[in-house]
């Protein structure tokens, strides 16, 4: 595999202190910063910074960013990461729509690609629609020179439950068909990249953490579109429970003799919700996601509740409200202290998919324990290890 400086050469990432220094480098953005700033918030030497930011010069991941003035002796050269030295793929794979950006090593997206999905059409369908979005993202625009992009690997968002550990779909509400697919290996054939696959709410929660790092805390992240279901951090990190199955929020029973949901239970609140939304009552959908919100915050002590999805995006104050008012409700009736605040994950729609993107590049700037605590399963996926290799369309 050609290994030119317009790619990136992941073995220069295998070390963690590589990936602390790539961390403050994009955290620092264009206005860089000095080696010495680096040694002394690393904790590192600076002999081992100099070795480190030397390699990654090599490999194109770090360029001069011009000198700053010294309190002594001469100018420090300042450093910044170079943002379009890689690139991940995220894709959401909803029930109905297939949204697939490009991110670059800043986290910024590049690129959006949006199209009609339809998620019980069968694996060739959507594989094939995935592959194709994913080879567009990729094309370069007819404005730049003529090159393909260094792609990372590609995070895949779908709807759960699923084996993140293994990236196998288990029995999704609604499509059972896709039951025991091996999602994240097959994709990973076929585009020749490694894959990792996560749920929706996963990916989208942990694009919130990240997003609000170094804050960590703990929060849950519900997301109301086609269906329901959450996403969990919890002390700073993605939690997906022993069997990466945390997180089935929206089936939760509220109601005994309720409807029958779609996973074939009853009185879900998934099913009550979606059944009030699809009769415009929206302030009793609002109140019966508040009722699953307040057993969270009975359960798990957690710090605030994010809201998202295309239902909530479209109606953002009546369910920030009516989901308020029922935690509101809640800490008046315990004598709690304040309510657990509620608020819009707010974005531009393609969170989810944005996510996904770091679920590939978030252990290439040591964040492996906010997207895969406790070096569990995730970490095996291979799309965010240090020791895959890039693969190119």
């Amino acid at each position: 595999m050609n290994r030119s400086n317009t790619g990136v050469n992941l073995p220069a990432l295998r070390s963690h202190n590589a990936a602390l220094v790539l961390d403050l480098l994009r955290t620092a953005g264009e206005a860089g910063i000095s080696r010495l700033e680096l040694a002394e918030r690393t904790g590192l030497t600076p002999q081992a910074v100099s070795k480190i930011t030397a390699r990654l010069r090599g490999e194109g991941l770090v360029a001069e960013a011009g000198r700053r003035a010294s309190t002594g002796g001469k100018p420090r050269t300042v450093l910044r990461l170079v943002p379009d030295a890689g690139h991940a793929v995220g894709l959401h794979l909803d029930r109905d729509e297939l949204t697939a950006v490009l991110v670059d090593l800043a986290g910024t997206t590049v690129a959006v690609r949006q199209s009609p999905l339809d998620f019980g059409a069968g694996a060739e369908v959507v594989l094939e629609a995935a592959s194709r979005e994913i080879t567009a993202l990729a094309a370069p625009a007819s404005s730049r020179p003529l090159r393909r992009e260094a792609l990372l690997g590609v995070g895949v968002a779908v709807p759960g439950p699923l084996d993140h550990g293994r990236g196998v779909l288990h029995r999704v509400t609604g499509f059972p068909q896709w039951d025991g697919f091996a999602l994240r290996d097959v994709l990973s054939e076929r585009l020749g990249l490694p894959v990792v696959v996560d749920k929706d709410t996963n990916a989208a929660a942990l694009g919130l953490a990240l997003r609000a790092r170094p804050a960590g805390g703990s929060f849950a992240y519900l997301h109301l579109g086609t269906g329901l279901g959450s996403g969990l951090v919890l002390g700073g990190a993605l939690y997906r429970g022993a069997r990466t199955g945390a997180g089935e929020f929206g089936h939760q029973t509220l109601q005994l003799d309720g409807p029958v949901c779609g996973c074939g239970g009853r009185g879900c609140i998934e099913a009550l919700c979606l059944a009030a939304v699809a009769r415009g009552d929206l302030a009793e959908a609002a109140r019966v996601l508040g009722a699953g919100a307040a057993n969270l915050v009975g359960l798990l002590d957690i710090d605030r509740v994010l809201l998202g999805g295309r239902v909530i995006a479209a109606h953002e104050g009546v369910f920030v409200r009516g989901v308020g008012e029922v935690l509101s409700e809640l800490a008046r009736r315990e004598g709690s202290g304040p309510a657990v605040p509620v608020a819009a994950a707010g974005g531009d729609g393609h969170g989810v998919a944005e996510g996904a993107a770091q679920l590939v590049l978030a252990p290439l700037f040591g964040h492996a324990d906010v997207a895969f605590p406790g070096g569990g399963a995730g970490a095996g996926a291979g799309a965010a290890s240090a020791d895959s290799a890039v693969g190119r369309i």
